[in-house]
């Protein structure tokens, strides 16, 4: 314990480092702002009479003087600034060195020393005033008497009792006067060690965190911290006086928020050279999707999405209030077995924030937040879930359909306007949960029913559904020659690694994905040929390039963080009339696509627009981002390829022409015989075929239907598509005999029936 004498000699000592440093124009600045707290770099304190490792070693012996020595500088500048027995606070930041922890590192060798935690916020108890001195009243004496209170947080003196003094001496009641008593706010935090550092198989690490004065409500659930402070050991209260284990908790004298980028990748100027370079490329997009887990056979234009997502678009709050988010949410439905988990691993090991969990693992408060009673005093405390935890991330939530209704409501306010609202237990709090959500789910039977919408085999509601941008469905296919690719494909991948083998190539299921080959300087920006890890194709020289893990994250952070493109005028128009086409086609399609075509699909092309521009390092959003946004979005409602807009157009076109050759042809032909037109899927030779002499394409025989469907079932067994012309060839094979316009009759019954879809001149196959 610091003596009288030692504390003086400090003080001047301080005082002398105020006079002589930068630190009079701080106090002036800090009296202009109305602020009671002085912010000290440790690094100055080295330079001066060698303080800063004393001070790091023992602050509580310092840190009063230095208190007190700020207090009397501000009072010589601005006399009128504080009030009587009010003290400027002393708060310190700077290189810490050794001493800049986790809560996981805050071991037993830092208790009584000063250190620096870095973590996320997770509870934060409500703010409570905390008593300094109180002043009682003697009704029967007219005398005051004052008693000062003092705990373990406390730098001057040992602590004190906190029992209010009910009598005086000479045992005459006493009237306590509050409003002559002095308190402070006080308020407990508890913070975690960041969820991508923590050690996998382990219980985060957490540590209590004591904030006073100033210092309270500086930072909120979900927030990155680092906080400065005197590691302490409490007594009392535990079982310490037992077995020697006490409660510590860390009293903070400083808070600063860190970025969510604090895991920032360093770029060199050749990093920055290279990025420029594939971004000029042509294949950029196809680049970056084959880059992205390339141990996945296939799910081209999922990785895509996935790439864009991670990318997102540009978040916008507009003055009237309005908050525009620009995370791009995305939902995996399909077959067991389709690799929806691995690509979930996948984005969890390149987004450089992403929490995962699993639907039955996760309840609706262990989401978003929930409130809770803190054991030692009873306060209710907010306690963050995984999507605040994820704010400016990715969340990744596998089994998306074992999830309760319950729960699953929980998250329809993150995924749109981004944030968590509590009211319970008279805690009413909005906290920020900012990040794109990326679900994997098994359809309703568990696997996918072809007789059935889309719709009905997701089996979640609307509501749910329009909240997400994209949503594929993954679908196994029964396809000799592509289960030859695949089988393959992962055949190469298990010769590649081998139980003895650390190698460049470590899939990116394993705990060294991303670890780069040291060779040559080419291998930090591609990876090199493997014949096992590339496939033969490439000997052949159709070698598809495929970027490393390392330089894919890099190229990642810097086109989602540097690049913020703005909308062209060519592009508003472009997606205004695009969105009006897929409107009118959600309405007259008969079989729909997986997602309701509302207002949120128009934001979901602004969205994926924007992703693409930012890929391609632009600072406008063009028409060609539009195109390729476009097709990613219509691949995953209608399951297709889109094709050029300039066809769609000139498709248009052919339609309208076509309708007008049938009108002419209509009035032309007064007989009764009938002109079919199947969505557009008739050719000017099928127009020109008529039904066999006496008998009506209207009027087939329930024998022909029949024998029409057997021969089609037939065929289509194993087949997903067919052209109507291989169509024709197949059903005028037997006895039985249809013209073309009997066929497309046919078909559009089949079509009514929910049962083939007919588009771009060929059938295809809805069920199985």
């Amino acid at each position: 314990m610091a003596t009288m004498d030692d504390r003086s000699s400090h003080k001047r000592a301080f005082l002398e480092f105020l006079d002589q440093n930068i630190y009079k124009d701080e106090i002036k600045a800090m009296i202009n702002h109305k602020r009671r707290r002085l912010i000290i770099n440790i690094s100055d304190l080295h330079s001066f009479q060698d303080f800063g490792p004393r001070i790091l070693k023992d602050p509580s012996e310092y840190l009063q003087p230095f208190c007190d020595a700020a207090t009397d500088v501000a009072r010589s500048i601005d006399p009128k600034y504080l009030k009587e027995e009010e003290q400027v606070l002393v708060g310190f930041e700077g290189p810490f060195v050794s001493r800049r922890v986790t809560p996981r590192d805050l071991l037993s060798e830092f208790i009584g020393s000063m250190v620096c935690v870095e973590g996320i916020v997770t509870k934060c108890s409500l703010v409570r005033p905390k008593v300094l001195k109180s002043v009682h009243y003697c009704p029967a004496t007219g005398d005051f008497t004052t008693r000062e209170y003092r705990d373990i947080t406390s730098n001057v003196g040992l602590p004190t009792g906190s029992v209010y003094p009910t009598r005086d001496g000479h045992g005459n009641l006493l009237v306590t006067e509050y409003g002559l008593c002095k308190y402070k706010d006080h308020q407990t935090l508890s913070m975690q060690e960041v969820p991508e550092n923590s050690a996998p198989g382990q219980l985060p690490r957490t540590v209590d965190v004591i904030v006073e004065d100033d210092l309270v409500d500086s930072c909120k659930p979900g927030d990155r911290v680092a906080i400065v402070g005197i590691y302490k050991a409490l007594p009392g209260r535990s079982k310490g006086s037992v077995n020697g284990v006490f409660r510590t908790v860390l009293i903070a004298n400083n808070v600063s928020l860190l970025n969510k980028e604090a895991n920032a990748p360093i770029y060199s100027p050749e990093d920055l050279k290279n990025i420029k370079k594939i971004a000029e490329r042509d294949d950029t997009f196809d680049l970056l999707g084959n880059s992205l887990a390339p141990s996945i056979y296939g799910h081209s234009w999922i990785k895509k999405a996935v790439v864009l997502l991670m990318l997102g678009g540009v978040e916008k709050n507009l003055k009237n209030g309005t908050h525009l988010r620009g995370d791009i949410n995305m939902m995996m439905v399909g077959d067991p077995s389709v690799a929806k988990s691995q690509l979930l691993r996948a984005i969890m090991n390149i987004a450089p924030l992403a929490i995962s969990t699993t639907g039955r693992g996760s309840s609706g408060v262990g989401l978003t937040a929930a409130v809770t009673s803190d054991q030692e005093t009873g306060e209710r405390r907010l306690e963050a879930g995984a999507m605040v935890l994820a704010d400016r991330g990715v969340v990744c939530i596998d089994e998306f359909d074992k999830m309760n209704d319950q729960d699953r409501v929980a998250i329809h306010e993150v995924m749109e306007q981004q944030t968590v609202t509590i009211a319970k237990a008279g805690i009413h709090a909005s906290l920020n949960a900012r990040c794109s959500v990326v679900a994997a789910a098994n359809p309703i039977y568990g696997t996918y029913d072809r007789s059935l919408t889309p719709t009905k085999n997701i089996g979640l509601p609307d509501s749910l559904l329009s909240r997400f941008d994209l949503l594929f469905i993954v679908l196994d296919q029964m396809d000799p020659d592509v289960d030859r690719q695949i089988s393959e494909h992962v055949l190469r991948m298990h010769r590649y690694r081998s139980a003895f083998d650390g190698g460049e190539g470590t899939l990116h299921g394993g705990p060294r994905y991303g670890r780069e080959d040291e060779g040559d300087s080419e291998s930090s920006v591609f990876v090199k040929y493997n014949r096992m890890l590339h496939g033969r194709k490439a000997e052949r020289g159709r070698k598809r390039d495929t970027l490393t893990i390392k330089f894919l994250k890099k190229y990642i952070h810097y086109a989602k963080h540097r690049i913020q493109p703005e909308l062209s005028d060519e592009a508003s128009e472009h997606i205004a009339t695009a969105y009006a086409e897929l409107r009118s086609a959600s309405s007259t399609a008969k079989t729909g696509g997986t997602l309701p075509i509302t207002a949120r699909t128009l934001e979901t092309m602004i969205r994926l627009s924007t992703a693409h521009a930012k890929l391609k390092l632009s600072r406008k959003v063009s028409k060609p981002d539009v195109e390729a946004a476009l097709k990613v979005l219509n691949f995953a409602i209608y399951h297709k390829e889109l094709t050029e807009m300039e066809e769609r157009e000139q498709e248009r076109e052919r339609e309208l022409e076509r309708q007008q050759r049938v009108e002419r042809r209509s009035d032309r032909n007064r007989d009764g015989s009938a002109t079919v037109d199947v969505e557009g899927t008739m050719t000017d030779a099928m127009e020109v075929d008529d039904p066999p002499a006496g008998q009506a394409s209207s009027e087939l025989s329930p024998e022909r239907i029949e024998a029409f469907n057997s021969t089609f079932r037939e065929h289509m067994r194993y087949l997903d598509s067919v052209t109507i012309d291989d169509l024709e060839n197949v059903v005028n094979t037997g006895d039985t005999r249809y013209s073309r316009a009997e066929i497309m009759l046919l078909l559009q019954k089949l079509h009514d029936e929910n049962k083939v879809m007919i588009f771009d001149g060929k059938v295809h196959m809805v069920i199985s």
